[in-house]
């Protein structure tokens, strides 16, 4: 039997080999894991989808003639958003006592969920029939709200849910007829 004797040189050299090996193959992993990540982070999370709305960028071209452009595939139509799926606070801005209660009980019977009744929070003088206030998030539900009050001013805030404030002002009188059918608001457009 014989043994090989490695000089210290070699072993060194061997050593920076494996080293710098393992270093490219940890480096391209790490890219490999960015890559993906930043791409599901780009076209993965996009408003689109969280909506529901289709997110294929492609097209199919028209067979039947050649040269024909492209045609875009239609998208599903939007899902409508009903009264059952909004939440609406009900605010008395006026110096009516029990007017928010009041309200609220029929903006229930229409169907909507109703969160909180109380005085308007912001203290807000509203000379009109009323104010609808709503968030980025809540813009569809805004409109289907302004519904129950003829001549109500839509306003935007800041909030993050889709919650709706009806902030009933100084020229209220009652909400509009109840429709014969339910009303329904389409969600954005895509």
């Amino acid at each position: 039997m014989s043994y090989v004797v490695e000089s210290g040189s070699s072993r060194r050299a061997r050593r920076r080999r494996r080293t710098a090996i393992t270093l490219i193959i940890v480096v391209a992993g790490l890219a490999f894991a960015f890559k993906l990540a930043a791409s599901h982070y780009f076209d993965g999370a996009t408003p689109a989808t969280a909506s529901g709305c289709p997110t294929s960028k492609t097209t199919t071209a028209a067979k039947a003639a050649p040269g024909a452009k492209p045609v875009a595939p239609k998208a599903p139509a939007a899902p409508a958003l009903a009264p059952s799926q909004v939440t609406v606070n009900v605010y008395n801005a006026t110096s009516r006592a029990g007017l928010a209660a009041e309200t609220a009980k029929l903006v229930k019977a229409r169907g909507y969920v109703v969160g909180t009744i109380a005085n308007d929070p912001l203290s807000k003088s509203v000379a009109g029939p009323a104010e609808i206030r709503f968030g980025p998030n809540g813009a569809a539900a805004g409109a289907l709200v302004q519904t129950l009050v003829a001549g109500s001013v839509p306003v935007t805030d800041a909030r993050a849910d889709a919650s709706v404030d009806l902030v009933l002002g100084k020229t209220f009188a009652a909400l509009t007829p109840a429709p014969k059918t339910p009303v329904t608001t389409p969600s954005p457009s895509c």
